[in-house]
């Protein structure tokens, strides 16, 4: 689970350059111009980062720095690497990096060597983020299925007195009766045994 990129997709990749067009700027664009990346720069940071834009590679400026952040917030799902390009490290400059969740640093003056290393790692990382953010989205859903299942066998266990067992099977058939799902049919009868309650509490 540790290798989600392949450098034949490099190619394939769209990075922002949101830098001032000084020397460090257009050093980074040439380089990533140079792997083959489709990439686009810009200054000051936009409102929004740009849909397809897999890679941003950002100055960290204190003047900037809140725009910077508020559009990186606005960026869609997936969520895009973010690699910053720094010309002094301290403990502020290192918070407003965290705040941004920076995932590789180019520090300044930049060289061409390290951009593509970089650019790889925090590629990799965000690939590997996006997997796991996925995998526990799927087990949640699980999990609140499970929940609702059992919270629906217990109403069926204590109205009907039957067994665990026997109410998952009740559950079970009346979701293929009805040809929904087991978690669905767990919802309605979650649903009729509050409303029967409620009406019953009124009276």
């Amino acid at each position: 689970m540790t290798v989600r990129i392949q450098l034949k997709d490099l190619r394939d990749l769209g990075v922002l350059v949101v830098h001032p067009p000084d020397s460090d700027g257009t050093m980074v664009l040439e380089q990533i111009r140079r792997i083959g990346c489709r990439t686009e720069a810009i200054w000051p940071p936009p409102k929004e980062i740009p849909s397809d834009a897999n890679v941003v590679i950002a100055g960290i400026f204190r003047d900037h720095h809140k725009a910077l952040k508020a559009s990186l917030r606005r960026a869609g799902t997936p969520q895009p690497a973010v690699i910053a390009l720094v010309d002094y490290e301290n403990p502020a400059m290192l918070q407003l990096m965290l705040e941004i969740d920076v995932l590789a640093v180019i520090s300044k003056p930049v060289r061409s060597f390290g951009i593509l290393t970089n650019l790889v790692i925090a590629r990799n990382a965000a690939l590997i983020r996006q997997d796991l953010s996925d995998r526990i989205g799927k087990l949640e859903t699980r999990l609140s299925g499970l929940k609702k299942i059992a919270k629906a066998k217990s109403i069926l266990m204590k109205i009907q007195s039957i067994s665990e067992e026997d109410a998952y099977k009740t559950i079970r058939a009346q979701a293929m009766s009805k040809r929904i799902s087991i978690d669905e049919m767990a919802d309605a009868i979650i649903n009729a045994n509050y409303l029967l309650s409620s009406r019953m509490n009124s009276e």
